[in-house]
């Protein structure tokens, strides 16, 4: 049997994608319970999704968004990762940018040589899912190592929180 399809039954590097919905907050509750139980290492990845075929204002760019995209992102991780060296949790954070998220996860889990996923089934919600297909169904069709699937409630349209403030230690 070959190294690529043998996973251990006490994972070493846990990745959690993040959307900083309450739903992928879930998936870093699950997640930091197993790290501190395994001492393991969590990889928290967010990735961007790009849209190469929106047109934009002239006076707004596709970089303008992506930048201030990732400077968000790094803002809640820096929150996180706090949260995460309180419990003497080993984490890294990774930022991506692609037009198919879950095959930049997919990406991350072969160069990150990660053990095990933990996925929320119900992350930032809208028009995304409905034209692209859920990245958590993809992830179960698609991932070879082992994927925990934390089953969420569908996130209620009209309560709107502020990105991420909800959240204990985003």
């Amino acid at each position: 049997m070959s190294n690529s399809t043998e996973f251990s039954a006490i994972p070493s590097k846990i990745l959690v994608p993040i959307d900083f919905s309450a739903s992928s907050h879930a998936a870093l509750e699950a997640a930091t319970e197993l790290a501190e139980k395994f001492h393991a290492e969590l990889y928290l990845l967010n990735v961007i999704p790009e849209f190469p075929v929106v047109a934009l204002p002239e006076t707004i760019s596709e970089a303008a968004i992506i930048e201030a995209a990732k400077k968000a992102a790094a803002e809640h991780f820096e929150v996180s990762k706090a949260g995460l060296d309180a419990k003497k949790i080993k984490s890294t954070t990774l930022i991506e940018v692609g037009s198919d998220v879950a095959g930049s996860i997919l990406d991350t889990i072969d160069s990150k040589g990660i053990d095990l996923i933990i996925v929320s089934t119900h992350g930032l919600s809208g028009w995304y899912p409905q034209v692209f297909g859920s990245i958590a169904e993809k992830l179960v069709k698609l991932v070879q190592c082992p994927l925990l699937l934390i089953r969420t409630p569908k996130p209620e349209t009209s309560a709107k929180v502020p990105f991420g403030r909800s959240m204990e230690w985003w």
